[in-house]
């Protein structure tokens, strides 16, 4: 497939055009003349200059490479349709659909924006995290940075013992019976070969608890109505933990919240703060 250059740039041009700051979660501004948003905006949103975005929409530069596309299609909110009609523009075959898709349903990225004062993520179904609101990334770090099998938080808790410092002790036994149980049930889903099942090998080979628990055969155990967190500086918080499950990619989104009035309330609050003051 050959790039189409004027297609693209007037397909980007178009789209870039139709969102709104307040679409995608940026702040609109004073003396705003453009109608929809403007080069830079974008490029901050798809992770790239806004020299190469500006280059795309000129019909200029070098042709984009897969990784970049994908960017660009999450960056601009792009439905799967939408998506797949740009890496054909782009000259590339669009990414296979299903389970292991990491494209975001814009629906769930609009909710996402929204929850500024709220933890929330948008993780896979092995537990990857897509993307983090700034209270998210307050609450537990910023898990988006890892790589590979480590993206997981249930691969990282058999294998990297300081994941376990950010949940309460007394729940560490359940959570590893959990995470196993869950990798069971996802493995004999999805089957030989896939993603689940090459992560249950290389931790059957790199942990001896899990090979433990994975020998029990357990399934079925869920994840208890309260979550609780470990802070180092506000401490304990007991967060009711509600998912919306976009079932073409096998993405959810999970929002952390506290009932009004209860300590862990208080104690999101005072996490806002610190979030905003280290993020300024």
């Amino acid at each position: 497939m050959e790039i189409d250059r004027a297609g693209l740039a007037a397909f980007l041009r178009h789209r870039r055009e139709l969102l709104q700051p307040e679409d995608v979660g940026l702040p609109r501004g004073q003396r705003r003349r453009t109608g929809g948003l403007r080069r830079e905006e974008v490029a901050v949103l798809c992770h790239m200059s806004t020299d190469y975005y500006a280059r795309l929409e000129r019909e200029r530069g070098p042709q984009p490479s897969e990784q970049m596309i994908a960017s660009i299609a999450q960056g601009l909110h792009l439905s799967l349709e939408e998506r797949d009609h740009l890496f054909r523009l782009s000259g590339h075959t669009p990414p296979v659909r299903g389970t292991t898709g990491e494209h975001i349903n814009p629906g769930l990225l609009r909710i996402l924006d929204r929850l500024d004062d709220t933890p929330a993520e948008i993780v896979t179904e092995l537990g990857e995290t897509l993307r983090q609101s700034p209270m998210g990334v307050a609450l537990t770090g910023d898990t988006t940075r890892y790589a590979g099998f480590d993206r997981s938080i249930g691969y990282r808790w058999f294998t990297a013992p300081a994941t376990r410092s950010l949940y309460v002790a007394d729940d560490h036994d359940f959570l590893s019976r959990m995470f196993a149980s869950g990798l069971r049930e996802l493995a004999t889903l999805r089957g030989a070969g896939s993603r689940a099942a090459h992560c249950a090998e290389l931790l059957l080979d790199r942990s001896e608890e899990f090979r433990r628990l994975w020998d029990r055969h357990e399934v079925g155990i869920r994840p208890h109505e309260v979550k609780r967190f470990i802070h180092p500086e506000v401490g304990v918080l007991e967060l009711n933990c509600q998912r919306l499950l976009d079932p073409d990619q096998s993405h959810s989104l999970l929002v952390y919240t506290a009932p009004p009035g209860s300590e862990s309330y208080d104690r999101l609050r005072l996490l806002s703060v610190i979030g905003a003051q280290a993020m300024t």
